[in-house]
């Protein structure tokens, strides 16, 4: 009989709160036990169910005598990837080179802890059998496999206490026997031993295998540190978690059941989690207590989510398939978000307790990683919030989360706190803009359409759609450019300023630096258009790439071939379009040049794009400086920020009826007046001429264009007027010198900017100064790139101002290079969500609960 798992309430909000304590990571652990019995019939009924069949029916039998050592394996580091490398892809099943006959030997684990006579064939690889949790047999040639052979005193079986040490285990080939020490955890000729870890402090005891024999997980040696090196180092880490987080101390010695050594990087500490071993770490040498210890922390917040999202859904199918997640260089699916998002809180409470009890320059470092670390974890939540489809649990599960975050920034960072605040945001916003270069690109159709919006002086409307490309392979970080300049923020007070980050990207505006720059520098000014710098750098690359190549065809002062742009006559009029023809008889020919002389300018694209400006302005590389105020309407101080999209598809429209300059009421179409029919060339040839005064007899367009609105053609114009009225600093007078028209109408004030609601930081604009990232992306054994097939793992540099130490509260799910092997899906926290759409709303099983299990053939009772 199947029964189910209930999640409680108490223990769902305590786990989304980071922590949950002891009694939630044994629920957690049940259940993952009956997921991995489930694994196992499935693999039983299924094509490798004759290669399976001999190793569970040796299970079925250690659990009759002894269910502590068959469950010490189905808990165990191997058993759960064995079961997702069988059932995943196994297409040597039906050639007798299945998968499955992998559980052989863990089977042998079980039953020499339990002390019962076994005979089982294990397969041998490379010359090696592996033996996981005891240790490898080498030299075995070219055997495909042996006959182990578990010897046990009379009368030792299933009695509590009787330790490996005495079973005697013989292997056997056709080139003969190798016999194992009696005490497996002692080197001998041919036999590598699986050291077992031992750390106590205060009542606590943490016993993990340093595992380096299980067949699906790296075969590694432990290179750069033997048993006794790590038995030390996780002493050390094991003292500092016990005082510091007795709360996630408790857990670790409830949960963690193994470390994978795996190869170190270049430089820093490489480390991941697998979602099918529940508790098992995969990390490289960390070289100093304090990092393993976060290593354990944040790893262990992976196996956590994993094993609750085998009992609830906290989102579903759909959304954007890849995300921006500020502690990776890499774009992550919706489960490696929220698996960073989730890891990322054990670093929190690691850095929160460390910038406190720390003093001098090691506070300091601690400090900077609280803030940085919140700053990822922040943007993650909002990342997920505005794509990610939660599902009710889901909501629930990152508002209980976010709390979390907002609580612990209660007492705020201490002295220097803003300065470091606003380093951490540049670097984030830097790091982000970066980002979008790299892997995210804009529509073609989408973004010319917004070049000719552009040159017409309109507004941009909605933003084309985006497409973020699939990461394959290695993928480098930022690079060492960016990893320089983040470095750097720590110490600065202010960023460069956003109007020379601006003209550095005009000169170069393929160098993804100087893009890092503008961002940072544009958010810190709050300029407007700061998030669509930041949010969508990309499309703002883009067109200022498109512009200046238009420009850069046709130079100012050249003549027009041919007709002009049909765009050109809208965005002339607020480009001065060079004044009058030298005969005076109307525009100059070459105004039908793209509007301007410079390149657009990009802090002004990006405020155009977001809304605060329109078109190009006089120079043509921009908005005009006045541009916020309706055509007619005097500048009593700084223009609305917000009116500009409401007006400027009327652009000064038609002669005023007393023809002294544009018509009071700016909403009627051009050249309609309010008195009568406007003459029926007018509409026409008005805009196209710029025409924006009366002809001395009022019927129609002015022949010289190039004078002020509402000034009669009685001799040359003010020299100062035209370049004036344009601007806006003599616009819409009633009559000549005698000030603005009375009665102009304010511009039209456009609904304010959509504001989205900071899950960790209540309402605000999403994306506007959010905490950024703090260094550069870690890197690869180079140290400028990571491996990205899995889900889950983390990568950090050395303690620098750029990146995090440990697991690096920078970087969450997915391991660095050299990649681990990939175990069926492989080393990974990215855990796509279980089924279920409340708490205990999940099936599962124990051994004694459900009569199927292969384990309950031999045994009713578990």
């Amino acid at each position: 009989m199947i029964g189910p798992y209930v999640l409680p309430d108490d223990v769902f909000d305590a786990l989304a709160a980071g922590a949950g304590g002891r009694p939630a990571v044994l629920l957690l652990l049940r259940a993952r036990r009956s997921r991995n019995l489930l694994l196992l019939r499935r693999a039983l009924d299924g094509p490798c169910g004759r290669a399976v069949e001999p190793a569970a029916d040796l299970l079925a039998g250690v659990e009759r005598v002894d269910p502590e050592a068959a469950r010490s394996v189905i808990d165990g580091p191997a058993f759960g990837t064995w079961a997702a490398r069988t059932l995943g892809d196994c297409p040597a099943h039906h050639r007798g080179g299945c998968a499955g006959r992998d559980l052989a030997a863990l089977a042998v684990l079980a039953a020499v802890r339990a002390a019962r006579p076994a005979r089982v064939t294990v397969p041998v690889r490379e010359g090696r059998l592996r033996l996981p949790g005891l240790g490898t047999v080498t030299g075995l040639g070219e055997t495909p496999e042996a006959l182990v052979v578990v010897e046990a005193p009379a009368g030792a079986e299933g009695v509590p206490g009787t330790s490996a040490g005495s079973c005697r285990v013989r292997v056997l080939t056709a080139a003969g026997e190798h016999v194992l020490p009696r005490d497996p955890s002692r080197p001998g000729h041919g036999w590598q031993p699986v050291a077992v870890l031992d750390a106590r402090h205060r009542g606590l005891t943490l016993r993990l295998p340093l595992e380096n024999a299980a067949p699906e997980l790296p075969a590694l040696e432990t290179a750069s540190a033997g048993p006794a090196a790590w038995q030390d180092l996780l002493r050390q880490a094991w003292e500092l978690l016990v005082d510091n987080h007795p709360r996630r101390a408790e857990e670790l010695a409830a949960g963690l059941n193994g470390i994978v050594p795996l190869p170190a990087p270049a430089r820093g500490v490489a480390s991941a989690t697998s979602r099918h071993a529940f508790g098992t770490v995969l990390t490289s040498w960390p070289a100093d207590p304090e990092r393993l210890a976060l290593t354990l922390l944040h790893e262990f917040q992976h196996s956590k989510l994993s094993a609750l999202t085998d009992l609830v859904t906290l989102y579903e199918p759909g959304g954007r398939p890849r995300l921006y997640a500020p502690w990776r260089p890499d774009p992550r699916p919706p489960g490696g978000l929220l698996q960073g998002i989730y890891a990322h809180l054990g670093d929190l409470a690691f850095w929160q307790e460390r910038s406190g009890s720390r003093h001098g320059p090691a506070q300091a470092d601690a400090a900077w990683r609280l803030a940085q670390t919140r700053a990822h974890v922040e943007r993650g939540l909002t990342e997920a919030a505005s794509h990610v489809r939660l599902t009710a649990l889901g909501t629930r599960f990152l508002e209980r989360l976010a709390r979390t975050v907002r609580d612990g920034n209660r007492g705020g960072t201490g002295s220097g706190g803003e300065r470091l605040a606003r380093a951490v945001a540049r670097v984030q916003a830097g790091d982000e803009a970066v980002w979008r270069l790299r892997w995210a690109a804009a529509d073609d159709a989408g973004t010319e359409r917004l070049a000719a919006l552009w040159r017409a002086g309109r507004p941009a409307g909605p933003l084309p759609a985006e497409d973020v490309r699939a990461a394959t392979g290695a993928v480098a970080g930022p690079g060492p450019e960016f990893g320089r300049w983040a470095a750097r923020q720590r110490g600065a007070e202010r960023a460069r300023p956003a109007r020379e980050a601006a003209d550095a990207v005009l000169a170069e505006p393929d160098r993804a630096q100087g893009w890092a720059e503008l961002a940072a520098a544009a958010a810190e000014e709050d300029q407007p258009g700061a998030d669509v710098l930041r949010a969508r750098t990309e499309l703002v690359r883009d067109l200022c790439v498109r512009l200046t190549a238009r420009q850069a065809a046709m130079p100012p002062g050249t003549a027009s071939p041919g007709p002009p742009d049909s765009l050109a006559p809208a965005a002339w009029p607020a480009d001065l379009a060079v004044g009058p023809d030298p005969s005076g008889g109307g525009p100059a020919v070459d105004a039908a040049r793209p509007p301007g002389t410079a390149p657009p300018d990009p802090l002004a694209l990006a405020a155009w794009l977001a809304g605060m400006a329109v078109g190009p302005g006089p120079s043509g590389g921009g908005p005009a400086v006045d541009a916020a105020r309706p055509p007619g309407t005097a500048s009593p101080g700084p223009p609305d920020s917000l009116a500009p999209a409401a007006w400027p598809a009327d652009l000064a429209v038609g002669p005023d009826p007393s023809g002294g300059g544009p018509a009071v009421d700016a909403a009627r179409p051009p050249g309609t007046t309010s008195s009568g029919p406007p003459d029926s060339l007018a509409p026409v040839a008005w805009p196209a001429d710029l025409a924006v005064g009366p002809d001395p007899s009022g019927g129609g367009p002015a022949v010289d264009a190039a004078r002020p609105p509402g000034t009669a053609s009685s001799g040359p114009p003010d020299s100062l007027a035209p370049a004036a009225w344009p601007a806006g600093t003599a616009v819409g007078t009633d009559r000549p010198g005698a000030g603005p028209a009375a009665g102009e109408e304010e511009a039209v004030e456009r609904a304010p900017q959509a504001r989205g609601a900071h899950p960790a930081r209540g309402p605000g604009r999403v994306g506007r100064g959010e905490p950024p990232e703090a260094g550069p992306a870690p890197g690869p054994p180079s140290g400028d790139g990571l491996a990205v097939p899995t889900e889950s793992g983390s990568a950090q540099a050395p303690l620098e101002p750029a990146r995090s130490p440990g697991p690096d509260p920078a970087a969450d799910e997915g391991p660095v290079a050299p990649a681990p092997p990939d175990p069926g899906e492989g080393p990974t926290a990215g855990a796509e969500p279980g089924g279920g759409g409340v708490p205990g709303q999940k099936t599962g099983v124990s051994m004694s609960q459900n009569a199927r299990s292969p384990l309950a053939k031999t045994s009713a009772t578990g």
